[in-house]
């Protein structure tokens, strides 16, 4: 017959097993228990937020279909900018340098990189003294504009 006090080590082991994963300062059984369900709620909690932003992210790349990034800056005498597709679609490069084109924006610089992804910087300047009155952000649209019309060309055929 197994004695009370053998009993009670597996007990008492687990409890302090308990108290030491849920952080508790607790010395007696209750309060380590009581510690342990508010341990599993605030656990509960953090994960519903997480799901909560998980399900935010999903919603957020369906609005936005077009994986594409492009990002403008004003430098001297025209402008850089930095286009980023998580996948290349052909056309795409020509869509864009097409773009620069009917803005007026002779290309001084180019990097491309269009195997899987589509990587493009460029440092357009000025063609006839247009670019001065342009704004970093219709270039932008200009190039996005583009870019999305090669797309749904792609895509439709």
């Amino acid at each position: 017959m197994v004695s009370r006090e053998h009993k009670r080590a597996p007990l008492h082991e687990n409890l302090q097993l308990l108290r030491s994963v849920t952080n508790s300062r607790a010395v007696n059984k209750t309060s380590i228990i009581v510690d342990a369900s508010k341990y599993i709620v605030e656990l509960k909690q953090k994960v519903e937020k997480l799901n909560r932003d998980i399900a935010c992210a999903q919603n957020h790349q369906e609005e936005d279909p077009l994986p594409i990034k492009v990002m403008v800056e004003t430098v001297d005498k025209g402008f850089r900018i930095n286009v980023f597709s998580k996948k290349s679609f052909p056309g795409l490069l020509v869509s864009a340098l097409e773009a620069f084109d009917e803005l007026g924006l002779n290309v001084l610089e180019a990097r491309v990189s269009c195997t899987d992804t589509f990587r493009l910087e460029v440092v357009g300047g000025e063609n006839q003294g247009q670019v001065e009155s342009m704004d970093a952000q219709v270039v932008k649209q200009a190039v996005l504009q583009a870019i999305k019309n090669c797309i749904e060309t792609n895509e439709q055929g």
